[in-house]
Parts: C-alpha cells; sequence; structure tokens
C-alpha cells in the first residue's frame, strides 16, 4: 500500500526545503519531501570557486543534514505525476499520495541541445560553473591560460541566475589582469539580449567594467555548436554564424524543466520547457487547486534566482496554510528578482528588478548598480551562511 501525506514537496533543493521549513514552522504536520540526492548544494557559490575565491567544501553539506526536522524524507525519483488521481508515481515502483502537491525539482541542464557542447564539458578546454564536478576545472582553466582567446556565453531561454555567466568572466579578467597576462587574452562575453542585462544603470555598470577589461561584448547571439577538437564555437548573431577559436570556454547550458516532468499534465499546452502551470501571484496550479509550484521549474514570468525563490516560498507557504484551512489564497508573488555581479574577486554590486525589468530596489536611497567592496563581502560571505542557518531553517 502507497504512502500518503497531508502536502508532499517534490525536490529538496531550496525551493522544497525551505518551504518544508516554513510550513512546518507554521505547525503543518504530515509534510514529506522527494528527493533521491544525497547531497545539497548552495550554487550561488559555484562562480566564487571557479573563480578561486572559494572551496567546495563551503558550498555542500549532507542533504540529511538540511531536512527539516519532523518532514519525512523520501529517498526517491519522480517518474510521474498524476493530478486527477492525486498521486506521485516513484521511479522505485511505488506511489505516494496526498492532500496538497509542491512542484520544485529544479531545472536540468540540456547539455545535448547544443551540438559538441557535452564533449567539449570534458574536454581540456571547456567548463561550466552549473555543475558541481566542472566547478574546480572552471579555477584549473582560469589559472593556468596565459595567453589566447576565452569565450564565456550565457544561454537564451529561462535559466537558473543566468547572470553567472557574466560573473565568472568579470573574476577571471580580474586574476589576469592581477597575473599581468589580460592584455595577452581576448575575452568575449555572449549574450543573448540585446545589452548586457536589460536595465540602463545595470547595463551602463558593466559596460564600464568591460571596457577596464577590454572585453568584447557579443549581444543577441547565442552558442550554436562547439567543436571540442578544433577548439572552435560556432556563435549565431544578427549577422549570421561565425566561427571563434577558443583556448578556454565556459558555458552556461540551456535548461528546461525535467524531461519527466515535461510529459506529465502539470506544464500549460504548447508550453516546451515543460514549466508548471501556475498563476504566477498565488503559485497555484490554474487547473489543479491542490497543486503549487515555486522556484526555476514554475511557470512564472520572473527571472529565475534565489532571491525570486526567497519571495516565492513567503507567499506560497501563505497561501498554502490557507488552503488548508479552506481559505483562497491572499499573498501575492510581486515578480522580484536579484541578481549579485561579482565585477572582480573583491567587488559586486546587486541588480533587484520585477519581472518587466523595472528596478525593485531594497534600499531605495541606495544606488544598488555600484561597484562596492561590501556588497561582494554580502555575496561571498554573509549569504552563505544566511543560506544554510536561516533560509533553510524557513527564518529568512
Amino acid at each position: 500500500m502507497g504512502q500518503h501525506h497531508r502536502v508532499l514537496v517534490i525536490g529538496g533543493g531550496n525551493a522544497g526545503i525551505s518551504l518544508a521549513a516554513r510550513l512546518t514552522r507554521k505547525n503543518i504536520g504530515d509534510v514529506a519531501v522527494i528527493e533521491p540526492r544525497e547531497t545539497h548544494y548552495f550554487q550561488p557559490l559555484f562562480s566564487h570557486i571557479g573563480a578561486g575565491a572559494a572551496e567546495m567544501a563551503e558550498a555542500v553539506r549532507p542533504q540529511a543534514d538540511v531536512m527539516p526536522r519532523g518532514v519525512e524524507w523520501i529517498r526517491d525519483a519522480v517518474t510521474d505525476i498524476l493530478p486527477g488521481e492525486n498521486a506521485v508515481v516513484l521511479a522505485g515502483g511505488g506511489r505516494v499520495t496526498y492532500d496538497h502537491l509542491v512542484v520544485c525539482p529544479g531545472l536540468q541542464l540540456d547539455w545535448d541541445a547544443v551540438p559538441g557542447l557535452a564533449e567539449a564539458m570534458a574536454g581540456p578546454h571547456g567548463s561550466s560553473n552549473y555543475d558541481a564536478e566542472l566547478a574546480p576545472k572552471t579555477w584549473d582553466l582560469v589559472r593556468n591560460l596565459r595567453s589566447g582567446t576565452a569565450v564565456f556565453t550565457q544561454p537564451p531561454g529561462p535559466a537558473k541566475c543566468a547572470g553567472a555567466a557574466q560573473k565568472i568572466a568579470y573574476m577571471a579578467c580580474d586574476y589576469w589582469r592581477e597575473q599581468g597576462v589580460l592584455q595577452d587574452i581576448a575575452v568575449a562575453l555572449v549574450v543573448p539580449t540585446p545589452t548586457a542585462f536589460g536595465m540602463p544603470d545595470v547595463d551602463a555598470e558593466l559596460e564600464r567594467k568591460m571596457a577596464e577589461y577590454g572585453m568584447t561584448l557579443l549581444t543577441s547571439t547565442t552558442l550554436a555548436a562547439v567543436d571540442a577538437d578544433d577548439r572552435t564555437v560556432v556563435l549565431a548573431g544578427p549577422a549570421g554564424e561565425r566561427e571563434v577559436p577558443y583556448d578556454l570556454l565556459h558555458v552556461v547550458p540551456p535548461q528546461s524543466a525535467p524531461d519527466w516532468l515535461k510529459n506529465t499534465d502539470l506544464p500549460a499546452s504548447g508550453d516546451e520547457g515543460g514549466f508548471v502551470e501556475v498563476d504566477p501571484e498565488t503559485l497555484r496550479h490554474r487547473r489543479y487547486p491542490n497543486v503549487w509550484s515555486l522556484g526555476d521549474a514554475a511557470g512564472t514570468t520572473n527571472s529565475k534566482s534565489g532571491g525570486a525563490l526567497r519571495k516565492q516560498v513567503k507567499v506560497l507557504a501563505k497561501n498554502l496554510v490557507g488552503a488548508l484551512r479552506g481559505q483562497a489564497p491572499q499573498a501575492r508573488y510581486d515578480g522580484y528578482s536579484v541578481c549579485p555581479f561579482t565585477l572582480s574577486r573583491g567587488t559586486a554590486f546587486f541588480a533587484e528588478f520585477d519581472d518587466a525589468y523595472r528596478p525593485r530596489p531594497s534600499y531605495p536611497w541606495l544606488k544598488m548598480a555600484k561597484e562596492r567592496r561590501w556588497q561582494w563581502v554580502m555575496d561571498r560571505h554573509v549569504l552563505p551562511q544566511v543560506y544554510w542557518h536561516l533560509i533553510l531553517k524557513g527564518r529568512a
């Protein structure tokens, strides 16, 4: 006979753990989290690891250590969701039924979406800070490069903290300048958008830093293919495709919802990304009122980030608690997101905005899009501690 839980959460990452912790703090009992992985990562630190400014040990904990007290951990993977039956199918063959379901499995990295990309990541000159095993490799490539061409790419479409493609580029340039070799390295930053970011003050600060480093910005351009043997990439831009050689390639891969989720009835019809169809304000499914979603796999309109997720957790927790008491959703998520830009290995700034890229500063009296030391300290040292000791405990 299968299990049943009052609240069933799919995904034991930031979204699932912080939500489960917040629900238990609101005295909601019988909460279970489905998560197959034994290791939990704080992924924002991966950029610092790739730049030699952090160690992987700081970004990892055993999954058992972050599971909230009183929450059941189902150590299995999900293969299907049957919302009409209020049931989830597990890879191990079991079924779990629920009163309410929260879907937050995160995104999958689509390495095969770009021809040759997977081979390049396995080769000696390609890396990505989006993979725990590759982030230390990024630092090896950065510190060993003394001349040549470095290419950093950002993918089109939804991605978790897509700006991380730029963070490592700036920190690498800072290191090369410190080593006295920056003038011998041609650095290209490839972005799919018409500008570096999409907000005038943020674009101005980023372009100022690019000019300082002598970087080349390629806008409205995407990675079309990679040839790891010849160490070349094909870039598709406004003028068509062109081939560019590389000695170091750092890629943020295309991303989408997990394949198993795409095949369920939860995404909206025609959504190739497979994101869960929710009201972007209440985070409740549009067709199944006892299904909810937040984080990277949710079909919301915001830029996907940990800062966005922190706001979503508070909204969903309030609305779910209300639903358990027979009330309509009252809390609303306003599309807020935030992207920290590390402009060197010791300075940064935070871009805060909504889903229309309008400024949403936490401190309206302070110009946030300005390079500062203390903002780097926040990103590198303060936020990891906030994550482990407050966010995952349902306290922030």
